[in-house]
């Protein structure tokens, strides 16, 4: 397709991924429709639903989960590539794989998780991003907003966290390079988010805007060091984040998706790139209540220095805005850098390669090995012939006692098994009761939240219960989910063992029941550091 035949709206038109929702009803489907055929857009970027959507959980809308999403998100995509003039562009959040928006697809590890492994192994973060690409492929996807290159180095931060490869800049440049290198080797273009950095923050700028107090100096020896990597290493996009740094704006508390200061001075100039610059979707509230006309945000996302404008609302609007006030070098630079990305996604090629399937014998053997490499010794105070020689009980928090992990245990070593899923109602002192017979207690916590609202949803009767089984019994605690919960749980310090699972993935627990029984080592690192009691 030539470029040169393309009017100037068209080629505006392509600026804009609107949203669109796996789960919409046919009028919504068609009204999307009429936008890829009237305003030429050059985009996609697919949810799972409306309820879904991040800035919509406080209105606590239900979502609805349905078998068939994934086959349904393959037709929407060949639906509305049929109806484009120009090939579009189709994007997705596939951090962890198509699981993080599509139910009954491959979930992959987080990033926080696959930091853990020791660097030796980080040919498995390669093989996730091959693979989720593999997967985004057998669905028409060829956009990738991930991985993440934020530093977390902040355990309050609400929205970062588990998503991240952890503290150290050097692992999160090394493996956020791997990640976009196995999907590169599939065709599959990525992203670096959330620049200059979202991980030193503590407010939610889905719902706020978070500020970053940093000076330029400290940015360049932190907060930038992965993405500076990126560049140099030719990274397809950057997606600019909702966050303020003062420092880099004169003073002001502009987010860095409206900062010319950021954008055209920072990213362009000083760091040197000229790829793609995309948005952070332009519907969250730390933004889109900034501006009353329709339009006034798209044109500012844009003058600052954004090509693609994501999550934009206002298309006829923005486009008339651009087009009125934009100038023409400014319009081509963007153009160029979208029809750049096409061509490597090979937009205007005819593919004669075979689309995948979803693989999920192959997402089972790299969790598996991510599984064995991720383990981590929080403390180890005790060895299995010193079990063997006692009783031993489980106490499983928050799932069934017929979890994988006690299973597996009990296919070679008889330990009796208890269960509690709230303390509601909970009859404590039966269970104290039949506890005080036991000379060791292996505490399952499958933590309820990967994120830290509400203390990761464990109740404050659970950390009661912990308190108190750790003063009193001889405790093993291995922990299913996010680390920060480590530092909540009062007198962590008096368990004999804590060893640090992070999923509850199936084999994630038939890994840790292997380490339980004396089979493994731990061979993980803690990606955050933590404090406890």
């Amino acid at each position: 397709m030539k470029t040169s035949t393309l009017s100037i709206q068209e080629k505006v038109g392509q600026f804009f991924f609107p949203a669109v929702f796996i789960n919409d009803t046919e009028e919504n489907i068609q009204a999307t429709e009429k936008l890829i055929k009237k305003y030429h857009i050059g985009g996609l970027t697919f949810f799972h639903s409306r309820a879904s959507a991040a800035t919509n959980y406080e209105a606590k809308k239900k979502v609805e989960f349905h078998d068939d999403s994934y086959l349904r998100l393959k037709e929407l995509v060949a639906r509305y590539q049929k109806c484009a003039k120009i090939p579009l562009l189709i994007s997705i959040d596939a951090e962890w794989g198509l699981a993080m928006r599509v139910e009954k697809t491959p979930q992959y590890p987080y990033a926080l998780t696959l930091g853990a492994m020791p660097d030796s192994q980080k040919q498995w973060v390669y093989e996730v991003g091959k693979q989720i690409g593999l997967d985004l492929k057998s669905a028409g996807i060829n956009y990738n907003l991930a991985p993440l290159a934020d530093i977390n180095n902040n355990p309050n931060n609400p929205v970062i966290g588990y998503r991240s490869f952890g503290e150290d800049k050097q692992k999160v440049a090394d493996f956020a390079l791997e990640y976009l290198r196995g999907m590169s080797e599939v065709g599959v273009l990525g992203c670096l988010k959330h620049f200059p950095g979202h991980g030193n923050t503590n407010v939610d700028s889905h719902l706020g805007l978070p500020v970053l107090e940093e000076t330029l100096e400290e940015l360049l020896e932190n907060e930038l060091y992965p993405f500076i990597k990126g560049i140099e290493n030719d990274v397809d996009s950057i997606m600019i984040g909702h966050l303020a740094v003062p420092a880099l704006n004169n003073g002001k508390n502009t987010s860095a998706t409206l900062s010319k200061a950021i954008i055209k001075d920072l990213l362009r100039k000083e760091l040197g790139y000229d790829g793609l610059v995309i948005s952070d979707a332009l519907n969250m509230r730390s933004v889109s209540d900034l501006y009353a006309e329709k339009g006034h945000l798209e044109w500012e996302a844009f003058q600052a220095g954004n090509d693609v404008l994501c999550f934009a609302e206002n298309i006829p609007e923005g486009i008339q805005a651009i087009l009125q006030k934009g100038t023409e070098d400014r319009i081509k630079e963007s153009f160029n850098r979208i029809w750049k990305c096409k061509e490597k996604a090979g937009l205007f090629t005819e593919n004669k390669t075979e689309i995948p399937n979803l693989n999920f014998e192959k997402a089972h053997e790299i969790n598996t090995q991510i599984a064995r490499y991720s383990l981590t010794t929080i403390f180890d105070k005790v060895h299995f012939t010193d079990l063997q020689k006692n009783t031993v009980g489980t106490l499983s928090i928050y799932k069934s006692a017929e979890n994988e992990f006690v299973t597996h245990i009990n296919s070679e070593f008889k330990t009796t098994n208890f269960e509690i899923a709230t303390t509601t109602d909970f009859e404590f002192k039966e269970l104290k009761s039949n506890l005080e017979t036991l000379d060791y207690v292996v505490i399952v916590l499958f933590v309820p939240k990967a994120k830290p609202l509400h203390n990761f949803e464990v109740e404050d009767g659970m950390f009661e219960l912990l308190s108190e089984l750790l003063q009193t019994k001889k405790c093993l605690l291995y922990v299913f989910g996010n680390p920060y919960v480590l530092p909540l749980i009062p007198n962590l310090s008096h368990a004999k063992r804590v060893i640090q699972v992070y999923q509850d993935f199936s084999e994630f627990q038939k890994n840790a029941a292997m380490h339980f029984l004396g089979h493994y080592e731990c061979e993980g690192n803690l990606p955050v550091k933590i404090e406890y009691q």
